[in-house]
């Protein structure tokens, strides 16, 4: 396995060039994207050749509002990782903390930063400095209750600190997010990604939220045109499709219980709130990815967490995914838990469609 491919998800390019006798097209369950993106009842209008309205981006803004139920300081970005970057740029107070495990760029946003267990956020948010940690969190999906949350941010806020609160996956839980909770003065920054629950990555848009000076400085900082006039289309129109959105809910949940049960055959125990990703910890693990890898199945590892993997829904891809995993379900069939999985033959007639 590549370090390459534990670094990030979604480097089916460098998967494709370390497994060229893989079967195509790859199926990618390495990034926790949404597998059902949404998709417009209608043509969008989009022109291209002019630059992108104000007042477009005031609906988009409006739009967003109202599906996050918030009604405070707000400004789009060309996505939650570009969001992220942007606040290393900004002053933030000190003492620095990171909740862990976390999205690597999470460290990046904050050098040097004191790695904080989940365990121990309740004693770094009493240091009155900065603590960034996602919600639902990637890559173990641990789920903090919003008003926990809060109640941390207010008691920081009394001694100058700050919390930033990456929600890149809170849409596809409902009840998830802090910031319907939020008043004007709270101490909180919120970044919301639009790609991962919509499953329209390649649209490139997010939105800063919460404590105002600080989207205020963000937006100053991109400008009179900080997103393309196809992500304004986009992210309006989706946004106030409120139905879709309650829907895929539903569906995503479902489909997560499904993924559980298939891992749960082979006996890999998966973990996590957020229905879009699971992860699973096993002595077995780096097999379980290079099996899957030999028949053209990305899954995300970890260099740090050598027996984590973590499985994005499948989607159209859940028979493909089955049949990869069948050598190891017979395995745990006839008696034997752990151990490795062939690579030599994959199972008749994969490969050949998904």
């Amino acid at each position: 396995m590549s370090r390459d491919l534990t670094f990030h998800g979604g480097r089916i390019e460098d998967a494709a060039r370390l497994y060229p006798q893989a079967p195509r097209p790859w199926l990618d369950l390495s990034t926790g994207i949404n597998p059902h993106g949404w998709t417009p009842g209608v043509p969008l209008a989009i022109d291209q050749r002019r630059l992108p309205s104000g007042d477009a981006l005031a609906a988009l803004e409006a739009a967003a509002r109202g599906a996050f139920g918030f009604a405070g300081a707000l400004a789009a970005v060309p996505g939650s990782e570009p969001a992220l970057r942007l606040l290393a740029t900004i002053d933030r107070p000190r003492p620095w903390h990171v909740v862990t495990p976390c999205y690597r760029t999470h460290h990046d946003v904050l050098p040097g930063a004191t790695p904080v267990p989940a365990a121990d956020i309740g004693a770094a948010a009493r240091t009155g400095g900065t603590l960034l940690l996602a919600n639902p969190n990637n890559p173990d999906g641990r789920l903090i209750a919003p008003e926990a949350l809060l109640a941390l941010a207010r008691d920081a806020g009394t001694r100058g600190g700050m919390l930033i609160v990456d929600e890149a996956f809170a849409d596809a839980v409902a009840g998830a997010s802090v910031l319907p909770l939020l008043r004007d003065d709270d101490p909180v920054v919120v970044l919301r990604s639009f790609g991962k629950f919509y499953g329209l990555a390649g649209v490139r848009l997010g939105f800063v939220c919460g404590a105002r000076a600080v989207v205020a400085r963000v937006a100053t900082m991109l400008g009179g045109w900080p997103i393309s006039s196809t992500a304004l289309a986009y992210g309006t129109a989706a946004y106030r499709d409120v139905g879709w959105a309650a829907r895929m809910r539903v569906r995503l949940a479902t489909e997560a219980v499904a993924l559980d049960d298939m891992l749960a055959a082979c006996g890999l125990v998966a973990t996590g709130a957020c229905p879009l990703f699971r992860l699973v910890e096993s002595d077995g693990a780096g097999d379980v990815f290079e099996a899957l890898a030999a028949r053209g199945i990305l899954t995300r590892p970890f260099d740090g967490h050598p027996r984590w993997l973590r499985f994005g829904l499948p989607g159209e891809g859940t028979d493909r995914l089955a049949a990869a995993l069948s050598p190891l379900a017979r395995r745990r069939e006839a008696g034997s838990s752990e151990g490795r999985v062939s690579l030599d033959s994959p199972p008749r007639g994969f490969g050949q469609s998904g």
